[in-house]
């Protein structure tokens, strides 16, 4: 999964980010507030890792920023305070999970694993719909103005995560690790002969063409 780590102790933030990648996780790693929230706002991830006191803009309000935004991603929040009133500020402004430092980092793992789990069984709507393209996961089918388009089971995994993600750019590392599982450099071929593929029949025969290449990040899907 693709992860935002947002801390300002960077002896802790690589400890956990080194950690995090030893259990297949991709792992975006940043020191405060403010660019965390500009991540965040602008490439799509799994689930964000929040240290509560950031220098420039604290965690209570880049979580706070996020959800006014409508960035739903899941967010873990860590701090040092461990009081109730602490806790129940982190929830007011829509964290999903709280941990205490020091922690084990078994823990860690075992919560992000669980906020995981909970944010896949909530983001199993059957259809996607982004400008005309529609993709309904129980048929298997996709539509643009109600025709419909064949694609091969990777192609529609691939169409899926972009719809997921709609005029936010994914890099080839982040399709490599969700629509293939992992992520090597000798995929990366193989991600731009599948975009290719998606790009010719998804536009075909319109004018407004959705599947976009951003030079030098990745592929974006318009709205």
């Amino acid at each position: 999964m693709h992860l935002l780590l947002i801390e300002d102790d960077t002896r802790v933030a690589r400890f956990i980010q080194k950690g995090l990648q030893a259990e297949r996780h991709v792992v975006e790693m940043v020191f405060d507030g403010p660019q965390g929230l500009e991540m965040a706002l602008t490439r799509p991830y799994d689930l964000i890792v929040l240290d509560l006191l950031l220098p420039s803009k604290n965690g209570l309000d880049v979580c706070r920023e996020l959800r006014g935004h409508g960035i739903h991603v899941p967010v873990l929040m860590l701090t040092a305070r461990d009081t109730v009133e602490d806790r129940v500020q982190g929830f007011a402004v829509g964290a999903d999970d709280y941990l205490v430092k020091p922690f084990a980092f078994e823990e860690l793992v075992a919560r992000i694993r669980s906020l995981l789990r909970r944010a896949t069984t909530v983001d199993l709507a059957p259809a996607l719909v982004v400008a005309d393209l529609t993709l309904d996961k129980d048929r298997h089918e996709v539509r643009r103005g109600g025709k419909l388009i064949e694609l091969t089971p990777k192609e529609f995994a691939l169409l899926e995560y972009l719809m997921r993600h709609p005029d936010r750019a994914v890099s080839r590392t982040m399709i490599e690790q969700h629509v293939w599982s992992y992520a090597r450099d000798s995929l990366t071929n193989v991600v731009d002969v599948y975009i290719r593929r998606l790009r010719k029949k998804v536009n075909r025969g319109s004018r407004h063409k959705l599947i976009h290449t951003i030079r030098g990040v990745g592929y974006k899907l318009t709205t």
